[in-house]
């Protein structure tokens, strides 16, 4: 049992050193769609289950996969609330860089747009962070000089 654990704790410690910074590399510029969180959500949940194998069944004591609640239960980190902050973290120095700065990050697409719902930019992503953490009313260039909201 301890050996199975030490295993464990080496394979989480090698995804949290190796596997997450490649993954975030860059994560500050992305535009997020909801296919692409979920795909990073499955990515996760993919290594999370390599990492601490299948589980006895209590009732029918078969070996069985983990569910993502349990999952959830091992690993504390979310893979898409960490790409959030680290996005949220470069926004609020962006912001506080000063207005240039912001329209060379949010610039306009040029040429036609494509049949279609409009894609999604990255200053909308930005405005959905901050409607998520609860700032509905401010804008969120103004809520990132307080940096002590931030």
């Amino acid at each position: 049992m301890a050996k199975n654990f030490a295993i464990q704790y080496l394979k989480s410690e090698i995804f949290i050193a190796i596997i997450l910074p490649i993954v975030f590399h860059g994560c500050e510029t992305w535009s997020f769609t909801l296919r692409e969180e979920r795909r990073l959500r499955v990515f996760e949940n993919r290594v999370l289950r390599r990492t601490f194998g299948p589980k006895t069944d209590e009732v029918t004591e078969e070996w069985r996969k983990l569910h993502n609640e349990e999952l959830n239960d091992l690993y504390s980190h979310n893979i898409v609330r960490v790409i959030k902050s680290i996005r949220m973290r470069c926004v609020g120095h962006v912001a506080r860089m000063g207005e240039s700065c912001v329209q060379g990050f949010g610039g306009e697409p040029e040429g036609k747009r494509p049949l279609g719902s409009p894609r999604r930019r990255w200053k909308d992503n930005i405005k959905m962070h901050v409607q998520e953490m609860g700032y509905r009313d401010m804008e969120w260039i103004d809520l990132a000089q307080y940096r002590d909201r931030w």
